[in-house]
């Protein structure tokens, strides 16, 4: 199950869309869905994280704490909004979209990609555009 949180004045305007869209990207995996929870908050919020969790420092759009099963994937993926804007105008590319790569982010980290060797980084980005592509509203 995906469920969404806020520690924050954002909301995502249709849930129901983007837990489709999650459900989908971790089936596309061949991963089966566990408990899922988005933490959508400021960067204060995810310092505070960062800071206690992984001793770092620094700003950062998302951390995700994994506690996957198997194929099933379980977690927290906490996401600084204010991060995601910033990151949008960095970039050039509209809000949702920066929101929907930062979202499909996490949950690869679940199916066991990672990001911290070049090669690693250039895999995570194309399975990044692969997943956000998946993303469509129903008309």
């Amino acid at each position: 199950m995906i469920s969404f949180n806020y520690q924050t004045d954002f909301e995502l305007e249709d849930e129901k869309l983007f837990s489709n869209w999650i459900s989908a990207v971790i089936l596309s995996e061949d991963k089966g869905e566990g408990e899922i929870s988005y933490i959508f908050c400021d960067d204060e919020y995810l310092l505070k994280i960062n800071m206690e969790y992984l001793n770092h420092d620094t700003l950062t759009d998302i951390i995700s704490f994994d506690y996957s099963e198997g194929n099933f994937l379980h977690g927290d993926i906490f996401i600084s909004v204010e991060r995601v804007q910033e990151n949008a105008i960095h970039y050039n590319v509209s809000w949702l979209e920066e929101l929907k790569r930062v979202m499909a982010h996490g949950v690869l980290h679940y199916c066991g990609y990672k990001d911290k060797s070049e090669a690693d980084e250039k895999l995570m980005r194309q399975k990044e555009e692969e997943k956000m592509m998946m993303f469509h509203v129903e008309q």
